[in-house]
């Protein structure tokens, strides 16, 4: 069972698509304080080389990932990097692994089950949906980036250390 519902990532959605943009960057802030490794992964992205699209995409997606941790009611330990880098180093593992397959019906077996066994499926089917809307658009527009990829990337491991994190019912 997910630590994350679908009625918490909805009202995240509609929590943050209420806030204006002084209210959002409150948000960012209590990130910055709450979950800073998470924050300094978008903040490094700029010197990744990462398009200005792809800093907003991304940071809108912690957006909603913390403000779904927040309607949680879960306390939530602060995300390492050390742990962001297990974690995405877990996804990229799994993607080799299907990569690898011979036939495609067992690569996409495996990329059945990686997404069907994931613990935080309602956060992770958000977020895939608008990282694969917001990949359409920016074919649409012809910006396409090499690096549109490492924005995907991150925002997937955003999902998987919130799944993975170890989280405490708040206390009253």
């Amino acid at each position: 069972m997910p630590k994350i519902s679908t009625e918490n990532v909805a009202s995240a959605v509609r929590k943050l698509e209420a806030m204006s943009p002084a209210k959002q960057a409150a948000l960012a802030d209590e990130i910055f304080e709450r979950q800073p490794n998470l924050m300094d992964t978008c903040l490094v992205q700029h010197e990744m080389g990462i398009a200005n699209g792809g800093l907003e995409h991304t940071t809108n997606m912690l957006l909603i990932c913390f403000q779904a941790m927040k309607e949680s009611g879960l306390k939530w330990p602060v995300i390492s990097a050390d742990e962001q880098q297990r974690q995405l180093t877990r996804m990229v593992d799994a993607i080799q692994l299907s990569k690898r397959q011979a036939s495609r019906g067992l690569a996409d077996g495996v990329t059945q089950h990686f997404f069907m066994s994931h613990p935080e499926q309602p956060l992770l089917a958000y977020i895939l949906e608008m990282c694969n809307s917001w990949l359409q658009q920016i074919a649409v527009r012809g910006t396409t980036a090499e690096t549109d990829q490492h924005v995907v990337m991150t925002c997937l491991n955003f999902v998987n250390c919130i799944a993975y994190a170890e989280t405490k019912a708040r206390s009253a």
